[in-house]
């Protein structure tokens, strides 16, 4: 009996110790994998670092009030800024997402509120393909649609190669947005005598509002910092925009000119101009987290 016993607790302990080793190992394991976790999160965001510090160490010598105000000198000259490029941008992007917006969104409400099944998957289908054409061909498209039909490069052009380009993002972002607000919450409206329209405008719609406005934002820094359907539509221009039938200047499109020239003070307000696009990059994808934040699901 006594011997019993022995056996018992020896094969107790033996069970405890084999799952304390179990413990270490699995602990062990878990350490190793969060630190191959954060050297791999370290090797993918050096590149990005890297860019960054190299357009601040370059760019951010030249910030200064003249750069926000001045006009862009010509080939050779000393000082000068890049304010009508900053303005140009805006007027430029303004265009496109006052464009590529509200057709957005009303598709990606289509899509996930009111169509069928083939006739949505079809949609999707070409969604998907326009988000893989490349942004060179948005802009042979505009200058064929736009530029030749008005004979004359413009803000208004490169605003509609802008706007297909920010198009499919804001159709799907819509579209998965509103299939993430939860089945239960229509039922509900409906319930209560609401038509379909009502729910998806009053109840639906705002629920996903904030996941929306991220992909809009993300959509726009997309947009700023295309260059190569400016070049096809809009051109360049050293002055200050007057209208939106007019060539321009962008500060895309100032990088490409300046960046390559012989001349040192180009080649910095080059240097600023990508550290301001950078900047203004930045400010939407944190407008866009904080929309993102916002959202009800």
């Amino acid at each position: 009996m006594t011997s019993t016993k022995q056996n018992w607790r020896s094969d107790e302990f033996d069970d405890d110790d084999m799952e304390r080793s179990y413990s270490t190992q699995r602990t062990a394991i878990d350490l190793g994998l969060t630190i191959l976790a954060f050297i791999l999160l370290g090797v993918a965001l050096l590149p990005l670092g890297l860019v960054i510090a190299f357009v601040i160490i370059r760019g951010g010598s030249r910030l200064n009030f003249d750069l926000f105000t001045g006009q862009i000198p010509a080939a050779g000259l000393e000082g000068g800024g890049i304010a009508p490029a900053i303005i140009g941008t805006l007027m430029v992007v303004g265009i496109a997402a006052a464009i590529s917006i509200p057709f957005g969104v009303l598709a990606g409400i289509y899509l996930s509120e009111f169509s069928s099944g083939k006739i949505a998957r079809w949609i999707r289908f070409f969604t998907n393909v326009l988000s893989g054409v490349p942004s060179i061909i948005m802009g042979l498209f505009a200058y064929g649609v736009v530029v030749l039909t008005t004979n004359t490069f413009s803000a208004f052009a490169g605003g509609f190669a802008l706007a297909i380009l920010m198009l499919p993002i804001v159709v799907r972002t819509t579209d998965e947005s509103l299939q993430l607000v939860p089945p239960q919450v229509r039922w509900a409206s409906t319930g209560v005598g609401a038509s379909n329209f009502q729910t998806v405008l009053k109840i639906v719609l705002p629920a996903a509002l904030g996941a929306i406005l991220t992909g809009v934002t993300l959509a726009i820094a997309r947009a700023a910092g295309e260059t190569a359907p400016l070049i096809f539509t809009v051109l360049f221009s050293q002055f200050w925009p007057t209208g939106i039938w007019q060539p321009i200047p962008t500060l895309s499109v100032l990088v490409y000119n300046f960046a390559a020239v012989p001349y040192e003070n180009q080649q910095e307000l080059a240097w600023a101009a990508s550290l301001i696009l950078v900047l203004l990059i930045l400010l939407t994808s944190i407008s866009a987290r904080i929309a993102a934040r916002k959202s009800i699901y």
